[in-house]
């Protein structure tokens, strides 16, 4: 087995629950040895909803070099090619909790911000350039002002809102729930514009428990910020027809 094939079969099992990874290392190793890595990366596609740039490592130094014409997003260094501009539901949700939240913490310490913004996750206190994780969440609040630079964010943020989409649910609801569980975002919002759900991940003692679900009806409460509270009823009014 070549280092890459290696690689690439740990990435697939790292990235889904315990109780699949057996079953999805025969699989794997079926698609590398017999039929090739064309399609094993089209099955990737199919698991996580998001292609895979390659199969190597890069870190943020490559990042910074790549062209405007595609955006990615780095974790753990494998960088996986973001979804097309998203559809109008998605901009309106995220725009308009990203509004709520602005307007909510005005004058606060806390900041609000909107995609695409950089997010840096160092593992430890490595340079900007070897930094492996880089993500864009749709919305984020950060009260540490000096995790703010020019590039964006180097750290976690307080609280991390996507908002999901078919092409980036698995994405958002395995790989980067977490990702952002291990860096210790405080609280995570999943925002279902389609389902009209909410569900929220609260950390505790370093670990997110058993996710809250909401509808997006009324008005939910931010755990971590009590003077933030999102209404939904005139948003969701809103939302496409076809939704």
């Amino acid at each position: 087995m070549t280092k890459r094939q290696h690689h690439m079969i740990k990435h697939m099992q790292d990235r889904l629950p315990n109780k699949t990874t057996d079953s999805v290392y025969l699989f794997a190793l079926f698609m590398l040895f017999f039929i090739g890595t064309q399609v094993y990366m089209d099955t990737l596609r199919l698991f996580m909803g998001l292609a895979l740039k390659d199969g190597q490592q890069h870190c943020y130094g490559d990042y910074l070099t790549w062209s405007d014409d595609s955006r990615y997003e780095l974790i753990d260094g494998d960088a996986y090619l973001m979804a097309p501009a998203p559809d109008l539901g998605h901009q309106e949700v995220a725009g308009e909790v990203y509004l709520q939240i602005r307007l909510a913490l005005k004058n606060k310490a806390c900041r609000a911000f909107i995609a695409p913004v950089d997010v840096r996750l160092p593992k430890q206190n490595e340079t900007d350039e070897l930094i492996d994780t880089v993500v864009q969440p749709d919305v984020l609040v950060v009260c540490d002002s000096n995790k703010l630079d020019r590039r964006g964010v180097r750290g976690a943020p307080d609280w991390v809102v996507e908002v999901l989409s078919p092409s980036t649910a698995s994405h958002d609801q395995i790989i980067k729930r977490n990702l952002y569980e291990r860096h210790g975002v405080r609280e995570y919002w999943l925002v279902h514009p389609m389902d009209k759900v909410l569900t929220v991940y609260r950390l505790f003692e370093g670990e997110y428990g058993k996710p809250e679900l909401f509808e997006l009806r009324g008005e939910s409460k931010s755990g971590i910020f009590p003077e933030v509270v999102i209404q939904w009823d005139e948003l969701v009014t809103r939302l496409p027809v076809d939704y």
